[in-house]
């Protein structure tokens, strides 16, 4: 049911680019912001990347303004942004992030990147940098209503007070954090700070789902299970999930239903197995019970999903490739 989605892509082996996600999001007819990500500090000048899947960072700069200028549309209800978007603090240079964010600004677009995910990060910030992870990204310029950082696990609460001064988005992924033991991102901290708050689904090799519901789902119950029954409530989490997912992207013409925005529409059936007994809140019962699978989704005013169908691709064709292609990468087949 995910109406507007983002794509942190920072890998490009056997010349893949940007623009195949890009072609990939208008064929389907998702409303993308591409995010331009990036590696240039490799494993032998002290990043964590293999020095194989790190780029020079003039190419990288070259190839993301070359973005910009082709792709980012501005204008509201655009279907179509581009991010300026690093991978993470160890893996690539100061000067880069730097440059990145004059980048961004120069051009009126918004920046992306990965922080304080783990105890690990923690630990090389304050190696390498003698830094947090957030005392960094205000040094570098990394901080402000264009940037968003995905993770934030440990964030600590001086960071989440200057995220909230400065504007500064959080993308909150509550089932990677599980999958690789990072730990529990302090959501409620943040939210009582005014931080901005999305959700997000992280990377097939992180979550085996793609499920923006259930991600708000997960996003409920790990808040909770600290001891606090009220650390987090089920509309708190649906509104992460949709207004602030909107504003994490730096969006005010969509996350909401209401004159003026965006056609964005979609719509559960309540009559499943999944949903009964559940109809006094049918709210509540969206994050707490199972799942669905959206029956409806408008976007931008074009019909997407109806009756529980995909109007825009083949699926069965896209999941039998999907399968066959994930078959030959994991025999090493070409």
């Amino acid at each position: 049911g995910c109406t507007t989605a983002s794509d942190h892509h920072y890998l490009y082996p056997n010349d893949v680019q940007l623009e195949d996600e890009i072609r990939a999001a208008q064929e389907m007819g998702i409303r993308f912001h591409a995010a331009r990500g990036s590696m240039s500090l490799g494993e032998s000048d002290g990043g964590l990347p293999p020095d194989s899947l790190v780029e020079r960072e003039p190419q990288i700069m070259r190839d993301t303004q070359r973005l910009i200028e082709t792709w980012h549309d501005p204008a509201p209800q655009s279907m179509l942004r581009i991010v300026v978007a690093p991978c993470s603090p160890f893996s690539v240079t100061v000067d880069m992030m730097r440059e990145a964010a004059a980048l961004a600004r120069a051009s009126g677009v918004q920046l992306h990147t990965h922080l304080a995910e783990n105890d690990k990060d923690i630990a090389y910030s304050q190696e390498r940098f003698g830094q947090t992870p957030g005392q960094y990204a205000e040094a570098v310029g990394w901080l402000g209503d264009d940037v968003w950082h995905a993770h934030c696990v440990k964030l600590n609460a001086e960071e989440a007070r200057l995220f909230g001064r400065s504007g500064t988005g959080v993308c909150h992924c509550p089932s990677s954090n599980m999958r690789l033991a990072s730990g529990i991102a302090p959501i409620r901290q943040m939210l009582d700070n005014s931080v901005n708050v999305g959700l997000g689904v992280d990377g097939s090799a992180s979550n085996d789902s793609g499920h923006l519901l259930a991600e708000a789902r997960q996003a409920l119950l790990l808040a909770r299970a600290l001891g606090d029954p009220a650390a987090l409530s089920a509309r708190e989490a649906l509104r992460m999930a949709t207004r602030g997912g909107a504003a994490v992207l730096g969006r005010d013409d969509i996350g909401q239903i209401r004159p003026g925005k965006s056609a964005d529409v979609i719509a559960f059936r309540l009559d499943s197995l999944a949903m009964a007994g559940a109809q006094s809140d049918p709210v509540a019962a969206l994050v707490f019970c199972s799942p669905p699978a959206v029956d409806l989704s408008i976007i931008n005013g074009a019909l997407v999903v109806e009756d529980g169908r995909l109007l825009t691709a083949d699926l069965p064709v896209l999941i039998e490739t999907h399968n066959r292609r994930s078959t030959a990468l994991i025999r090493g087949e070409r």
